[in-house]
């Protein structure tokens, strides 16, 4: 069997400008990064504006386990689907951080016959977008250093900075470290910390700003520090907005590349889910809404993180409105979920997976509290008996999901069109009444346990008293109105990740919170999710290598 990679590798891709050409974009309105990759003009996303819309689906699944589900290459075989039913369709995604392809997960491109390449460039550096990111939150965090060095005129208090270093790599001794030793020259001695970049809010402001106006008016309102008087400190009251936009100038275009069967699909930003909001920027959905028919888009990890923050932090302030959802599970992974070990998870076993059905129960639920359409996909193992396929079928279908098999591992678009005639059908005999789950209006407390207690099922929910004082403070200085990211395990539906199928009863601890006033909203941090994130064992990176040719192996 091949790898990805090797897929990947003896794919013949066609010149980027051709892919534009499939949306009416010339290569005028283009900036190439060679052949295969490039940047859409902000010229080109001004004249598509008042085009119509398509219509919007959203991939998602259920809570990931070891034995994997397949999101991301349901989101990529179901856009090559569409284009084998000759219908225009352009697939929406985010880019891969560093961390999880040299760390455990691996790369984000898809697997099988449904991937987007060129493969590892998308996975490594791909236009540099990551780098911009990580260079402007460092640049802030210098300024911000320099200001209390050079006289502290707004009387920042060295205990309560909040801003912190990012580098896009799983490095957990950076998490707490020392700044400023050395001598008087070298600044404030005071403790520090590193995110990894796509838990910085710049990538969170990047992939909610509409625009350039929007991407510095959100710079500007982050906030950096507290001073001795309690008072916040922002990036604009820095002055270092305009030098931070420089720097993002160019990452703020949605890039364009291709499936291996020739399917445009734009990959712009990246959020952790479990951490930040785990969506792909606005730009690019926006712009594929006006640029096609069909817009395939992902949210990160199980519905209980990414469809909730698509729906109630995304859609909410970029006015989306989602027409359908599909939700992935597998056979295996359900199996998992009932108790069965990883090893065994190829047997036939019914109880197992009556057993384990619970956590997709859970996530249709939760789901159809929006009020959009859902399609149960199952991506199929050769594995997968009759009697477990039909066994799955029937629960979806009497609760009111539309189901179907994908195949779009193995066999590509081909594999991927009774899902996607499945999908087309929901869009046309059901109308998507979408509403959110909570108005922001309410107090912070009350957002977090209607999230806790609706989505992730729990019974309620304890702040420790830092948590407590934070949330108090917050509403106090003005930040009360705004939607709740959640950081939490993506392992469970509750705040421990050894709890698999459909927790209850548990009470979920939040333990931290802080506002992202430039993307919009407050995080609340609970059990013992990190923001940067740390190496396995035996890393990724072990394996990946280049040979004398430049040909990379053993990216995944």
């Amino acid at each position: 069997m091949k790898t990805d990679i090797q897929i990947a590798q003896e794919a013949v891709m066609k010149p980027i400008t051709e892919i534009a050409g499939k949306l009416s974009i010339t290569p005028d309105e283009l900036e190439l990064y060679g052949k295969y990759k490039a940047k859409i003009s902000d010229e080109y996303l001004e004249k598509i504006k008042d085009n119509e819309n398509g219509k919007l689906i959203l991939v998602t699944a259920i809570n990931p386990t070891p034995a994997g589900e397949g999101k991301t290459t349901t989101s990529v075989g179901l856009g090559e689907a569409f284009g084998k039913l000759g219908k225009k369709a352009v697939i929406a995604l985010r880019e891969p951080s560093l961390g999880p392809c040299f760390g455990i997960k691996g790369g984000a491109a898809g697997g099988g016959y449904a991937q987007v390449v060129p493969m590892e460039d998308m996975n490594l550096h791909f236009t540099g977008d990551f780098h911009a990111i990580t260079s402007a939150n460092n640049l802030l965090a210098a300024i911000l250093d320099n200001h209390i060095q050079q006289g502290n005129e707004l009387g920042i208090d060295p205990r309560q900075v909040v801003w912190k270093r990012c580098l896009d790599m799983n490095d957990r001794v950076l998490r707490n470290i020392v700044v400023g030793l050395g001598s008087k020259t070298d600044g404030t001695v005071r403790e520090d910390h590193f995110v990894i970049t796509v838990a910085s809010e710049i990538m969170a402001v990047l992939c909610l700003a509409d625009d350039m106006e929007d991407l510095k008016a959100r710079l500007s309102r982050m906030v950096v520090a507290y001073t001795y008087s309690g008072e916040v400190v922002t990036a604009g009251q820095l002055q270092a907005v305009g030098s931070m936009a420089a720097l993002l100038k160019d990452a703020l275009k949605p890039n364009l590349i291709q499936t291996l069967e020739h399917t445009p699909a734009l990959v712009h930003g990246g959020p952790f889910a479990n951490i930040a909001h785990g969506c792909n920027s606005v730009r690019a959905t926006k712009a594929a809404l006006k640029m096609a028919d069909y817009v395939i888009t992902e949210a990160g990890f199980g519905a209980d993180l990414g469809a909730e923050k698509f729906f109630d932090i995304k859609c909410r302030m970029a006015g989306l409105k989602p027409d359908a959802v599909v939700l992935v599970a597998t056979i295996r992974a359900l199996k998992y979920n009932g108790g069965v070990p990883k090893a065994e998870l190829s047997e036939e076993n019914l109880d197992a997976l009556k057993a384990g059905i619970v956590n997709l129960e859970k996530h249709m639920e939760n789901l159809q509290k929006y009020g959009v359409p859902v399609v149960v996909t199952l991506n199929s193992f050769v594995t997968d008996t009759e009697a477990e396929i039909g066994f799955v079928k029937k629960f979806c279908e009497e609760r009111g999901c539309e189901f179907e098999i994908s195949q779009v591992w193995e066999k590509g678009g081909e594999g991927g069109i009774a899902l996607a005639n499945k999908v087309l059908h929901t869009l046309e005999t059901k109308e998507s009444r979408f509403k959110v789950l909570y108005d922001e209006k309410l107090p912070i407390k009350e957002k977090i346990e209607t999230i806790a207690k609706e989505i992730y099922g729990a019974a309620g929910v304890s702040y420790v008293a830092g948590a407590a004082k934070q949330i108090a403070k917050l509403e106090e200085l003005g930040f009360g109105n705004l939607p709740i990211c959640m950081a939490k395990t993506q392992y469970s539906l509750s705040d421990d990740q050894t709890l698999l199928g459909r927790p209850q009863g548990f009470t979920m601890t939040v333990r931290d919170v802080y506002v992202s006033a430039g993307a919009g909203f407050i995080v609340a941090l609970t059990g013992s999710v990190m923001t940067m994130p740390g190496l396995p064992k035996k890393p990724a990176a072990y394996s990946i290598d280049v040979d004398e040719n430049g040909k990379i192996t053993g990216l995944f």
